[in-house]
């Protein structure tokens, strides 16, 4: 894998300035600890960090061609790049290297931005074209690798696999952005296109951009969507068939590599599925890793060992300590924005012991949305089907009296649970499925935010971000609009950001197959009954495995990767917490109510509630507001409330 930077100079500018390019390519050495490239032309930059993976002698990156006028810097992986060199190889094209990037400049310059349907793969490239002093931008599909990209206050074009190449540069701005924040809070990530930042922007998936000097900021345009176009004469038989060879065919072409290769293995359905695909490509043993806690209802590994086993695989395990909660500020540093997935901590150190052994790991993320694994998916149909039954004109007065009324019972049983399920009632679906994965609810953000912060605010609610998906949605059936809101935000906006940085950290790269665009978009024409039945969701994924892996395997309860964090707010971690909410960087920022943070922790160590998750989300917050906090002053917001201190390049 790679790390990119790049500068286009404005009219504005004094052109490239290449001690800054080097520090923004630099920061990301991480990401690229094996090679490193710089091209400067006239106008524009790019620099390059490169993970040998594949042609290791060859590749080196920017690739340049001045005879046709281009310069290409890319990060990540085109699994179909030997058919697309065949293809280009008929039509006359010639090639120097084996290497996938000589592929992709081969191809942006035979057929331009239409080669973008043909990619399959992981990444995020830019393309210089010389002729036209223009700069392209392009994410994949998915959103699997990451693109940043802003200007200076200057004017200048700037972008990076990472953020913290952008603070790299100092014209970067750094205010924040209070919409962002009010993302962050509801859902624990910023979701695409916004950043922490105000200006700077992610490439959503699926979509590119271009720019040159003179031009307004680039409206990125989309050349990708998940279709959700269903076959309702699909049989049970046929999707199972179909499903084995679309999995085998991306899990064989993700296991081209010439460095060492493995796959993280949790004992989980998706994660066994893609190490009994990788078993039946190879005739060697599999290289798999585990991490476990040592609190058992956290730890999965006799399931782990027990996949290990059956499919003859080469194991490592480890296990770490279940106060395992040091690395809060280096998580800090690897995520560049407040990131409030808690499993990023078990992620973290699973691509540390994984990186001992292997350079390539391939993981088993994208199941539960290709299929409908999560939990909240059944609840989400369930009140779905309850709303469409019931008048909207009785419904919403009803339920929403009684989801205000109802206490919120943490401590009481699941069945007594009821309040989240009567506020949803009263909902439309997209707001109650906002409401159903939002780690701290409208009325609690509404309490804790300090009045200048709701002034900051105007108005904005987090809620927009899936109401403007869901208003472009290919479907409005409940299930397949909650993949499609999870494939919008949760997936590129948490689960692939939390795999993307933690790898990167240690300079391992991670497939994901289950996310092979062919088999998302084929995964997304099935009925939802070939997803979600009876109850049981991943059907059609399990019903295909149940000749790969034992029962017991397949039918179990899902556990997830999850840290004690209720426990830890109530033990070790409780003064930390207390220091942060009431003396650290987040009470010093000015966006929150002192009493109502106060509250917040009391009841939680009293056991009257758990808010653990929105306690969590608070702590990492505090965490990254000490990472770029600095001894220079210079306002969080515009009108700035209160002022942490945020200048000067991020480390």
């Amino acid at each position: 894998m790679c790390g990119l930077a790049g500068i286009v100079s404005s009219h504005n500018s004094n052109g490239v300035n290449e001690s800054v390019l080097l520090a923004m390519r630099d920061a990301q050495l991480h990401r690229g600890p094996d090679d490193a490239g710089l091209y400067l032309g006239k106008d524009v930059g790019l620099g390059h960090r490169r993970l040998s993976i594949i042609d290791l002698s060859h590749g080196q990156q920017p690739m340049v061609d001045e005879a046709a006028g281009l310069a290409l810097i890319y990060n990540g992986e085109l699994y179909n790049f030997r058919s697309l060199k065949a293809e280009l190889e008929e039509q006359g094209v010639g090639f120097t290297s084996h290497s996938d990037t000589e592929v992709l400049l081969r191809a942006w310059q035979h057929w331009g931005e239409a080669c973008l349907t043909r990619l399959r793969g992981m990444f995020a490239f830019a393309v210089w074209d010389m002729r036209a002093s223009r700069i392209f931008l392009v994410r994949d599909h998915i959103g699997i690798k990451p693109l940043y990209y802003g200007f200076t206050r200057t004017g200048d074009f700037v972008f990076a696999s990472e953020l913290k190449g952008l603070m790299a540069h100092p014209e970067v701005d750094r205010k924040l952005d209070p919409r962002a924040l009010e993302d962050y809070l509801a859902l624990g990530y910023v979701p695409d296109p916004k950043s922490i930042y105000k200006g700077i922007c992610k490439l959503q998936p699926g979509h590119w951009l271009s720019w040159r000097a003179g031009e307004p900021a680039p409206a990125p345009c989309q050349y990708w969507d998940f279709p959700f176009e269903i076959d309702d004469s699909v049989s049970v038989n046929e999707a199972t068939g179909r499903l084995r060879g679309l999995l085998d065919d991306a899990v064989a072409s993700q296991m081209v590599s010439d460095v060492p290769l493995g796959a993280f293995l949790s004992g989980g359905v998706d994660s066994s599925a893609v190490v009994a695909s990788m078993s039946r490509a190879t005739r060697e043993p599999v290289n798999t890793c585990s991490i476990g806690f040592d609190d058992s209802g956290f730890d999965e590994t006799a399931y782990a060992r027990q996949v290990a086993e059956y499919l003859h695989t080469n194991h490592f395990e480890e296990h770490v300590s279940s106060k395992d909660y040091d690395l809060l500020d280096t998580l800090a540093g690897i995520y560049d924005e407040p990131f409030a997935d808690s499993s990023a901590l078990p992620t973290w150190r699973v691509c540390q012991l994984a990186r001992k052994h292997v350079t390539v790991a391939l993981s088993g993320d994208g199941g539960d949305e290709n299929f409908a694994g999560y939990r909240r998916y059944r609840l989400h149909t369930w009140e779905s089907g309850l709303r469409a039954r019931l008048p909207s004109g009785l419904r919403k007065p009803l339920f929403g009296l009684l989801g205000r009324a109802y206490p919120k019972a943490d401590w009481a049983p699941r069945l007594l649970r009821a309040k989240t399920t009567l506020q949803g009632l009263a909902c439309d679906d997209v707001e109650a499925y906002f409401h159903s994965v939002s780690i701290t609810s409208a009325a609690m953000r509404q309490q804790l935010y300090s009045p200048a912060f709701k002034r900051e605010l105007q108005g904005y609610n987090a809620l927009t971000v899936f109401r403007e998906h869901a208003m472009r949605a290919p479907t409005d059936h409940p299930l397949l609009l909650a993949q499609y809101l999870d494939f919008k935000t949760w997936l590129p906006g948490d689960i692939l950001t939390k795999v993307d940085r933690a790898s990167m950290a240690h300079s391992l790269e991670v497939r994901v197959p289950v996310l092979d665009q062919r088999l998302v978009e084929w995964a997304s024409s099935l009925p939802p009954e070939m997803k979600l039945r009876h109850g049981e969701g991943k059907f059609i994924f399990k019903k295909m495995l149940e000749q790969d892996l034992p029962h017991e395997v397949l039918y179990r309860s899902k556990m997830g990767f999850r840290v004690p964090l209720a426990a830890w707010f109530r033990g070790p971690l409780g003064a930390q917490l207390q220091h942060a909410l009431k003396d650290g960087a987040l009470a010093d920022s000015g966006c929150f109510e002192a009493a109502a943070l106060d509250r917040l922790v009391r009841q939680h160590m009293a056991g009257q509630r758990d808010h653990s998750a929105t306690l969590w989300s608070l702590l990492m917050l505090d965490s990254f507001l000490r990472y770029i906090q600095r001894p220079a002053t210079a306002a969080f917001f515009d009108n700035s409330m209160h002022a942490v201190a945020t200048a000067g390049a991020s480390p």
